[in-house]
């Protein structure tokens, strides 16, 4: 469904040459040869050959003959054709797709059209394949043989796969926070330059932490074929922070390992990595489901999966499947994988929501059958939910955490929320930063924690690169505070909202309030009906809601970075109450930030372009980088010692190009953007930014100056936060590094009688 299953078998055959395994990212020629079959394709007929709709292969052009992606289309009997290439104009999830249209005469059985992707014959240099892995990469063929418009796919249409390139990027993954000699692991990865992890590293490398690690090798070897490595069994006997230094032989440091935390046996609560958000090509994604799973397990390291299909292209075969998958991969003590599926209603009636299950086995209820609306799978309508307050009714009683959502559609929650289901909002995934979602939240009083996932579309879960396409970030990463790694515990700690988001980056994020008058914690939020129970405590971590006694609070911060720290945001709801940097007015250096961010507006068509240029008078570039830079498309394009120009987009997110500067205040800059344009003197800049609004969802350019050089990883805070008499305070930080990653804690509720 919906194409017409009418005879495929009479509808012709495609080839493809070359076939086989091609990098990803790479440059290559394809020539698909279309046979037409026992109907021929009458006059006004077509074919289409669909991409799935989050591949960034190409993009497809006509004109240029020496460009990239030029492609040619001959038909063996010299018909005339049209031809098209457009986003959006297929059925999902072939969305993106070439239109070939006979427009005079028509092919009989057994003539040809001719497709050459990437014609090199006049000097284009082809057509760029897809920048991520795909183990069946598919030019899926439709044919419209009665000029009907009612097109019926091919049997069998062409399959390449893609692989990855060299290694270019290295990590070195820990644990955040253990107990002691408790046992860990250490995973060393290589992506290549558009985020593929790499099988095509043959290399010795050495290993140094800051604190004894029992079971640590000195050096480990890395074969080619093999993705990486993993050391188990890892431990420490003693408190303390650390990190581990990956070197080459000749000591150079390759990188270095994310913070990990050594905590006392008795410590309640550790730290487990998960992405519940993403899909696979059963519905809008990248490779099979088992392959989403392996990838978030053994190539991106997660502790925590779930896989968030659209609802109404979910089949009720592929969600038997999908649980039968998720029951085999859960395995507690090692990797909980979560059932659930998203519930993909319009934004008028609700929108995005993810429903996590805590066991398998439970009714899936759609917003709609839009895509299954087969006889197999049509008997279970009436379990149809068409709006989120319906959701929200069908989910009552059930053993499920719901996740309000911004994807394509976003989730509106203040149109619908559920108090006991809906614990969470999702700030930031690889469509975007989207921190109005909680102030939206905020607004109208509801208790919710904060999270971050991928929302991968490219079969790299935990990873999730946007690569060459529409999707403007790197994807994002929940930290959940667990007792222990089962399923048990993660839905405890997502129901009690304590876990913090990142934007893909594992730092660690401790945010507590120490209660001298003491208090009384909600074991469930007071919002609901009854009388909830409360315990006395001393004090609280995040996401915990209580009863303070004390017009005010102790507030506890504590950062350990992945990268230098930038700058801390505090905030009581919606009040920003303080920003702390780590350094002053008088470490600032040579160093100017400028900072663009934002978004068109809420929906689909968010993302904003940032192409622009930069000039320096009275002063000289030294050098320049770019700050979540994750297209390589995009970037700077032009350099000299006075000026700049790149390109950029951001869909919510931010991006930033750093430049150091001949000279620390001296002379003057100007910028120029399409959403907004602006001059200031270097000298007038300072440690808080110069801001240029540019209208839109939160879009402006940010000037300011910084330290040459960063080196603090670490952030630690206690502040007196009042608590309003009637009132609640909600305590919540915001973490940014120099690096461009950003960390939220889920908010403290504080109510005061």
């Amino acid at each position: 469904m919906p194409t017409s299953l009418y005879r495929p078998d009479l509808m012709g055959g495609a080839t493809l040459h070359p076939s086989g395994s091609f990098e990803a990212g790479s440059w290559q020629s394809f020539t698909l040869v279309y046979t037409a079959g026992r109907f021929g394709v009458d006059d006004t007929g077509s074919i289409k050959i669909g991409f799935r709709f989050a591949t960034d292969f190409g993009p497809v052009q006509f004109t240029d003959p020496q460009a990239g992606g030029y492609t040619t289309v001959e038909a063996s009997n010299d018909a005339t054709m049209e031809m098209k290439w457009e986003f959006k104009r297929n059925i999902r999830p072939w969305s993106r797709s070439l239109y070939i249209g006979i427009v005079k005469d028509f092919l009989a059985p057994g003539d040809t059209i001719t497709i050459r992707f990437g014609d090199r014959r006049q000097g284009s240099p082809g057509i760029r394949v897809q920048t991520y892995s795909e183990s069946a990469f598919e030019f899926h063929v439709l044919v419209d043989a009665i000029a009907t418009y009612d097109y019926v796919a091919l049997p069998d249409s062409p399959k390449i796969a893609m692989v990855p390139g060299p290694g270019v990027r290295w990590f070195a993954i820990l644990p955040t926070v253990v107990r002691v000699d408790e046992p860990f692991r250490l995973a060393l990865k290589i992506d290549d330059k558009w985020g593929n992890p790499s099988d095509q590293c043959g290399q010795r490398v050495h290993l140094f932490a800051d604190g004894h690690i029992s079971g640590l090798p000195g050096s480990v070897q890395l074969n080619p074929g093999s993705f990486g490595t993993v050391i188990d069994d890892l431990r420490v006997a003693e408190p303390g922070d650390l990190t581990i230094r990956v070197t080459d032989d000749q000591g150079h440091e390759i990188v270095r390992s994310n913070p990990l935390r050594v905590v006392p046996g008795e410590t309640g609560l550790v730290h487990y990595w998960g992405d519940t958000h993403g899909q696979s090509n059963e519905t809008l994604g990248t490779n099979t489901a088992r392959e989403y799973f392996e990838f978030g397990r053994d190539k991106a390291h997660l502790d925590v999966m779930g896989h968030q299909g659209n609802d109404f292209q979910m089949t009720g075969r592929f969600w038997r499947d999908l649980n039968d998958l998720t029951r085999e991969f859960d395995t507690p003590g090692r990797f909980v994988c979560i059932p659930g599926y998203e519930w993909s209603a319009n934004t008028a009636v609700g929108g995005d929501r993810n429903v996590h299950y805590r066991t398998e086995g439970e009714s899936i209820h759609r917003s709609s059958h839009a895509q299954i609306a087969g006889a197999a799978d049509i008997g279970d309508e009436d379990q149809d939910a068409h709006d989120a307050h319906q959701l929200f009714a069908k989910l009552k009683g059930k053993d499920c955490v719901v996740l309000a959502h911004v994807g394509g559609r976003y989730a509106d929650v203040k149109f619908a929320h559920d108090v006991e289901l809906e614990t969470s909002v999702e700030v930031h995934s690889a469509w975007g930063t989207f921190e109005w979602i909680l102030r939206d939240a905020l607004e109208m009083g509801y208790r919710v924690g904060i999270m971050a996932n991928s929302d991968g579309h490219k079969g790299r879960p935990g990873a999730c690169y946007p690569g060459a396409s529409f999707f403007g970030s790197y994807g994002g990463l929940t930290c959940f505070l667990a007792e222990r790694l089962d399923r048990d515990a993660i839905f405890r700690s997502m129901r009690r909202r304590r876990h913090y988001a990142t934007t893909g980056n594992r730092a660690l994020l401790d945010v507590a309030v120490d209660l001298p008058s003491g208090g009384h914690l909600f074991e469930r939020d007071p919002a609901l009906p009854g009388v909830p129970a409360t315990t006395p405590v001393g004090r609280l971590m995040m996401g915990d809601i209580a009863r303070v006694n004390a017009d005010s609070v102790d507030l506890i911060i504590d950062v350990v970075g992945s990268a230098p720290i930038e700058r801390l945001d505090l905030f009581d709801g919606l009040d920003l109450l303080e920003t702390v940097r780590p350094y002053t007015a008088a470490d600032l250096g040579a160093r100017i930030r400028l900072v663009y961010e934002g978004a068109e507006y809420r929906g689909r068509a968010r993302t904003t372009n940032w192409d622009g240029s930069l000039e320096i008078s009275g002063n000289r570039i030294e050098r320049t980088a770019v700050i979540n830079h994750w297209n390589l498309d995009r970037g700077i394009q032009r350099q000299d010692d006075t000026s700049l120009a790149w390109k950029a987009v951001t869909t919510g997110n931010y991006g930033a190009i750093d430049v150091w500067l001949e000279k620390a205040a001296q002379g003057s800059l100007s910028f120029r953007t399409t959403p907004v344009s602006g001059t200031a003197e270097i000298a007038a800049l300072g440690i808080v930014p110069l801001v240029f609004e540019a209208g839109g969802l939160e879009r402006a350019i940010r000037l300011q100056r910084l330290p040459a050089v960063m080196t603090g990883r670490r952030l630690s805070l206690r502040r007196k936060v009042n608590v309003p008499k009637g009132g609640e305070a909600r305590l919540f930080v915001r973490v940014q590094q120099e690096d461009g990653h950003r960390m939220w804690s889920s908010p403290i509720y504080l109510l005061r009688g």
